[in-house]
């Protein structure tokens, strides 16, 4: 099985302690963010960053859904890193100052692909797939802080 990574990113005009805050905030925030891939989003433990637990359901494609049952830690400044306690997938947001007044939002997935001829498929479309999903959070994100 090889590692198969998404990989996003958006400059947005907002500083980088209300980006992070925006996306730690599981209560309030962040279910507003989520384009309609996401369904039976629910905060199960904590809410606001370290220590959260969160559940929704990821529908990437018609046919492939996730049921995902994160848990959530904060490893370095700027950074949250949901895992995912159903399956080796990991997202890792991380936001950064990119000049006054704004950041920089990056966000990669990655997980243990399928072997054979549905891994190479996997491979190949996957990390588009992904990567235009969280591109939508992120333009979400940017609707949301810089109002």
């Amino acid at each position: 099985m090889a590692q198969v990574e998404a990989t996003t990113e958006r400059i947005i005009s907002a500083d980088a302690e209300t980006v992070f805050d925006a996306l730690a905030d599981y209560e309030n925030t962040r279910a507003k963010l989520l384009p309609e891939h996401f369904s039976e989003y629910e905060v199960k433990e904590g809410g606001d960053g370290e220590g959260t637990v969160v559940h929704w359901k990821l529908q990437a494609t018609s046919k492939r859904v996730r049921d995902c049952l994160l848990e959530v830690t904060e490893p370095t400044d700027g950074q949250l890193v949901e895992k995912d306690r159903n399956s080796s997938m990991v997202t890792t947001w991380t936001v950064t100052p990119a000049g006054e007044g704004r950041s920089k939002a990056v966000v990669t997935t990655v997980w243990n692909g399928a072997g054979g001829i549905g891994g190479f498929f996997e491979r190949t479309f996957a990390p588009k797939g992904l990567a235009r999903i969280y591109d939508m959070v992120l333009a979400h994100l940017a609707a949301e802080v810089e109002k």
